[in-house]
């Protein structure tokens, strides 16, 4: 079932997401619902607070970047991954720091380039709850600290100039309240 994205102002996307265990109800319907949403929006991730659940939750797949034009245009090597990670702790994020644009399925119609570590260490549950702790890098792992930043209650708009945030703040209060036009199901804080 296609789920509504949460919108930018909604509290749930502010605050710390809490873990869960395996009896959690009916968690793989979740899961499969979160994948459907997710590419519904044409995402590459989404995490549990973005469809207003407070969990430490969020699916990825990178397929979508898993071309030629991609690779030239970003100078990243792409390795498709689809995965569900469950109660993650980032353990490490280290390597060089880089830029790269990167937008948000709550935040619709906004870009920022955004600097973080080019590799991490994560530790995470997967939908069996087996504990893996996986070394990432690249696009990898930008989208993973992208989602993980969600369960932290952080968003991308957080790590950009005071100034560039000033420049956006209109597209901010209009997607609070749904005057934004997107082709996927949205829901809004202040509708």
């Amino acid at each position: 079932m296609i789920l509504p994205v949460i919108g930018y102002g909604a509290p749930v996307l502010k605050n710390k997401a809490k873990e869960i265990s395996s009896d959690y109800p009916e968690l793989n319907q979740l899961i499969s619902d979160m994948y459907e949403t997710m590419y519904d929006a044409s995402g590459v991730g989404l995490a549990a607070p973005q469809i207003g659940k407070s969990i430490r939750l969020f699916v990825i797949d990178t397929s979508p970047f898993d071309n030629d034009d991609f690779e030239k245009k970003s100078g990243f090597e792409v390795t498709s991954l689809k995965k569900t990670f469950i109660n993650p702790v980032m353990i490490d994020e280290f390597g060089d720091n880089y830029s790269f644009e990167e937008g948000c399925l709550s935040i619709p119609n906004i870009r920022s380039k955004i600097d973080r570590k080019s590799e991490i260490i994560i530790k995470y549950q997967d939908e069996n709850f087996v504990t893996h702790q996986e070394d990432f890098s690249g696009i990898l792992a930008r989208v993973i600290q992208h989602e993980y930043d969600h369960l932290e209650g952080k968003l991308f708009t957080d790590k950009i100039s005071p100034f560039k945030k000033k420049l956006i703040k209109g597209k901010l209060n209009n997607i609070m309240i749904g005057k934004v036009s997107v082709d996927y199901k949205m829901k809004f804080f202040k509708n």
